[in-house]
């Protein structure tokens, strides 16, 4: 049974998954998330625990770029190579950057806008990135380098028809658009899983610790609200994220021409309990669930949220067991790299053997090389009739593509509007939420404070108060103030005593009466102000 070490790696952790195949049935071998400091000893450890010293493995790729390029859908394969080429050394020029510098691969697709064109998602990363990835791995069998955006689409079941997207949060969120079981779109949001951990690991000091804070938190729905927030202390650090994404989610849905039937969740950010709600209350009309890779049984001994928390390392090892006919293998030579050839013909001249003919064959050569020309001119001006008369038809259809192009967009403008009121009256809502939590913060540790306050005052009255002095009464009459009745027959008793509670700080704004004498007795009231 073949089998390949997945490993999906970014800045602290690497999630690896041994993935083997055998026809139809897939199996997860070993799986797991490790942190780690020295990126090659971390590999190391990986490959021995997994005894993958000899497996292919298969890697993502790092900070790598998209764009979207639309070319004509009846060009050959060259010209289509020779058009992203010219277009992306376009996009470098804008941006001011050596185009040299890139490896580049894409995929076609399906344009949302016309049928006679297609669409070349186009992915570029730095050659130094791969360098280095290859020799991180130099003492191994790496097969792979893919970006993790197309590989996660390996864990839906194969749709024929309909439209989802997978949103992966992970150190970035990518959101990949499957239509009719064909990738169609990705988008990058420069956010994720590691802007959560690195808030979280300020506190603690710990990136492992963030990221089982993370796995143990739990997100509250408004049906939740009367649930303690301090039991999700952490929740300030996870939601401000959550929700940005959420809204780049709810914007991919609303401009999409397709209906969006179903969006998977997945990557860090699924480890979050609930979050699959939380998008849910968001995505009124959308199905959201976590991506559950199809092969995984429900009866399985292991917890299935163990997987999903690996289904980027799991989609990659999956990806190198199967055919790439993508070609978007970043560590061979293939797609826009591609060299090809144009071979010329060569047309012969008349040469001086000509001369020695007699004129009669001479008039007969010529005479047939001027029917031909003749011939082939009037074809060529029946052609271009022919022709002009098409694109001007061809134009006019263009015409009236772009007269309904240009309603289309003024709808989506008009439902962008519109969003952008339901997305401030949500951020106004989101604000009060904040505010809400802090004011229970606030009102929970004044509580604690006051409820430990009186034993604290019993507590610290013992150590100082005098052996013939006793206490009649001890009454809490508003919220810090407290009154003492104490009596003695020693008046100088009750004067240390009273300035025990002020010199020890036991009491604020000690005061009391000048006493009364009953029965022997000296009764004093002393009062004061709780610390």
């Amino acid at each position: 049974m073949p089998s390949c070490l997945g490993l999906y790696i970014e800045h602290n952790l690497i999630k690896y998954a041994k993935v083997s195949k055998n026809n139809d049935t897939i199996k997860v071998e070993s799986f797991g998330v490790k942190f780690y400091e020295n990126i090659n000893s971390a590999i190391k450890q990986i490959v021995e625990e997994t005894y993958s010293f000899k497996l292919p493995i298969c890697i993502n790729t790092t900070d790598e770029f998209y764009n979207e390029i639309e070319v004509f859908s009846l060009l050959s394969q060259k010209d289509i190579d020779s058009v992203i080429k010219t277009e992306f050394e376009n996009i470098c020029s804008e941006k001011d950057i050596n185009k040299n510098i890139f490896e580049q691969r894409y995929i076609l697709s399906n344009s949302d806008n016309s049928s006679e064109r297609i669409k070349a998602i186009h992915f570029s990363i730095q050659k130094t990135l791969i360098e280095q990835r290859k020799n991180q791995f130099a003492d191994y069998k790496l097969n792979n380098i893919i970006p993790v955006s197309i590989s996660i689409s390996n864990l839906l079941k194969k749709e024929k028809k309909g439209t989802s997207l997978v949103v992966n949060i992970e150190k970035d969120t990518t959101i990949t658009k499957i239509k009719n079981n064909k990738i169609s779109k990705i988008k990058v949001i420069d956010i994720g899983a590691e802007e959560i951990l690195n808030k979280i690991n300020k506190k603690e000091n710990s990136y492992s610790k963030a990221y089982e804070i993370c796995k143990n938190s739990t997100i509250y729905t408004d049906s939740d609200k009367d649930l303690q927030y301090e039991e999700n202390e952490y929740l300030e650090d996870i939601m401000p994220t959550l929700f940005q994404i959420v809204s780049q989610v709810r914007n991919t849905i609303d401009e999409s021409i397709e209906t969006i039937e179903k969006v998977y969740i997945t990557g860090t950010g699924a480890i979050i309990n609930n979050i699959d709600i939380y998008f849910q209350d968001y995505l009124k009309n959308t199905t959201c669930e976590i991506l559950k890779p199809i092969f995984i049984n429900n009866n399985s001994k292991i917890n299935i949220k163990d997987y999903i928390e690996v289904n980027s390392a799991i989609s990659l090892g999956l990806y190198a067991l199967e055919k790439d006919n993508l070609n978007i293998n970043f560590l061979k030579e293939v797609g826009v790299n591609r060299l090809w050839t144009i071979l010329n013909s060569n047309i012969g001249d008349i040469g001086a053997n000509g001369l020695g003919k007699n004129v009669a064959e001479v008039f007969s050569k010529f005479n047939k090389q001027y029917n031909v020309a003749c011939t082939t001119f009037s074809t060529a001006l029946v052609i271009y009739i022919i022709g002009n008369c098409l694109i001007n038809a061809q134009l006019d259809g263009k015409i009236t593509q772009a007269e309904k192009s240009i309603s289309n967009t003024e709808v989506k403008i008009q439902k962008i509007q519109d969003y952008n009121k339901k997305f401030n009256s949500l951020e106004a809502k989101y604000q009060r939420l904040i505010s809400n939590i802090e004011d229970i913060n606030n009102a929970n540790s004044e509580d604690k404070r006051y409820k430990n306050a009186i034993p604290n005052l019993l507590n610290n009255i013992m150590t100082v108060i005098p052996t013939n002095v006793q206490l009649t009464s001890i009454d809490n009459t508003t919220d810090t103030h407290v009154v003492i009745t104490a009596k003695s027959k020693h008046y100088d008793e009750i004067a240390y005593f009273k300035t025990k509670l002020k010199t020890e700080e036991i009491l604020e704004n000690v005061v009391s009466d000048t006493g009364s004498a009953s029965d022997g007795y000296l009764s004093v009231t002393i009062e004061g102000e709780l610390p």
